[in-house]
């Protein structure tokens, strides 16, 4: 099993990847978040998920290792496949998905094409309490996006104030100080917006 693969970036497309690694070309299927972070670089490392059917053996990779680990857990839910849990991943960040298993956000999951509501309902039943489990870990405080909006929507989501009220405050409070970089700071702003 291979945890990650380090090398040339010598094909790059919104699905999939070959990286160059000793000579050796690895097409590695990825998501729209980790393409946005990779299609400028020349080289990079990917955390890989090894998929093996019986006709079939297929690379997935991660820009975060958490975003690997996520997949993993999506595609343990059954009706859920590698493609239909790279489509997840592409639509909602690791954060995002996380939230929305914690705060049982059936509508989240099926505005995801190929995720009905039954679908939906049994990532939510499979996974909550793993997810929960691992909200004082990695998987939840480093947030797949790593920038600071990320990790300040998390928090406050975590404070048990609604999605909808937490993207609008921080969404106001971007626009109206530009000079805010620190979670801390997006954190601060959006709670006196929201109180």
């Amino acid at each position: 099993m291979y945890a990650y693969i380090k090398g040339e970036l010598t094909v790059k497309s919104p699905t999939y990847v070959v990286l160059e690694t000793g000579g050796i070309g690895y097409r590695i299927h990825i998501t729209l978040h980790t393409f946005s972070k990779v299609e400028h670089l020349s080289s990079t490392r990917l955390w890989i998920y090894q998929h093996v059917k019986e006709d079939s053996l297929a690379l997935y990779g991660f820009f975060t290792e958490e975003e690997r680990d996520m997949f993993a857990l999506l595609i343990s839910v059954s009706g859920i496949g590698p493609n239909t849990g790279r489509l997840i991943l592409s639509s909602m960040t690791t954060a995002e998905v996380s939230s929305a298993l914690m705060h049982e956000d059936v509508a989240a999951f099926k505005r995801i094409k190929g995720v009905g509501p039954k679908t939906a309902q049994r990532i939510i039943i499979d996974l909550k309490d793993k997810v929960t489990k691992l909200a004082g870990t990695a998987l939840i405080s480093k947030a797949a996006g790593n920038t600071s909006l990320d990790e300040a929507l998390s928090a406050l989501l975590a404070l048990g104030f609604k999605r909808s009220q937490v993207k609008q405050a921080l969404d106001q409070v971007h626009k109206s100080n530009p000079e805010a970089t620190k979670t801390e700071d997006f954190i601060r702003l959006a709670l006196k917006k929201l109180s």
